[in-house]
């Protein structure tokens, strides 16, 4: 009996270990979304006239923000705390 039970450990930590590697390939692919949208959006900046750089300006910092919490979530960069993006990135 005592088998049984090992053998259903041993296959529920086989499927936990699944699902930490799918999230992992996920927030890796989200952070690198970010990243693109990062960069589409400094390219932005530089072509765009005065008017709508104060909008452009606030979505880097959105997407910075995003992506230290992201990077912070996967353990590629410091930080003590994972209280989510920074208020200095307001809101939508």
């Amino acid at each position: 009996m005592g088998e049984v039970i090992r053998l259903e450990e041993i296959d529920r930590e086989r499927r936990r270990t699944r699902a930490r590697v799918a999230e992992r390939a996920h927030l890796e692919r989200a952070v690198a979304v970010l990243k693109e949208n990062l960069a589409a959006t400094a390219q932005e900046l530089r072509d765009a006239p005065g008017a709508p750089q104060a909008e452009l300006l606030g979505r880097i910092e959105r997407f910075a923000a995003m992506i230290r919490y992201g990077l912070r979530m996967l353990g590629e960069a410091p930080g003590y705390e994972l209280g989510g993006p920074s208020t200095i990135a307001g809101p939508r």
